[in-house]
């Protein structure tokens, strides 16, 4: 027995077998953590992009609906395998700035808000776009990169505006 206890044939076995795990968790949630972040930059970069064809009327000139206007932003979304059934898309407009209020992407039980609206403006009116989903979070959750109820992280990405005066541009009605 005593020289089982002097033995160190195995250690590094063992203190690797120790470390391991610890350490692949911390490299697998630095790496989820920046995938996240390319998603986010990525989500801002569509909303923005998106945003711009509210501010200058194309969307209100083109009829165009909540739908077709998440088909703008998906299109410009690479991260995203399901964009049409996961993105949520909230537009609302505003007389002024000071007005501007909305409610919260995430309701009291930590479950993504699915009551949206579509509404674009019209010319000189102030515009917020909200889009967002649900990211699915593999990293454990003693990481803490999830903040939704079920595992997932909310990833979103708003802008606000006013619309350009193009209300001589739109066709009559």
């Amino acid at each position: 027995m005593s020289r089982f206890r002097r033995a160190e044939s195995g250690n590094v076995a063992v203190e690797f077998g120790m470390l391991a795990i610890p350490f692949f968790i911390l490299v697998f949630a630095v790496i989820e953590t920046c995938i996240i972040y390319f998603a986010t930059s990525n989500l801002d970069s569509a909303v923005s992009s998106a945003g711009r064809l509210i501010r200058i009327g194309a969307v209100q000139a083109g009829g165009m609906t909540e739908a077709q206007f998440k088909d703008e932003v998906c299109s410009k979304l690479h991260v995203i395998s399901n964009c049409s059934s996961t993105l949520k898309i909230d537009v609302r407009n505003f007389s002024n700035f000071g007005g501007v209020t909305f409610p919260s992407l995430v309701d009291g039980d930590g479950k993504i808000v699915e009551d949206t609206v579509f509404q674009p403006g019209g010319a000189g009116d102030i515009v917020v776009v909200r889009v967002y989903y649900s990211w699915g979070v593999l990293s454990p959750s003693l990481i803490g990169l999830s903040n939704l109820d079920g595992g997932g992280r909310l990833v979103a990405a708003s802008t606000a505006f006013r619309n350009e005066p193009f209300g001589d541009m739109l066709p009559s009605s």
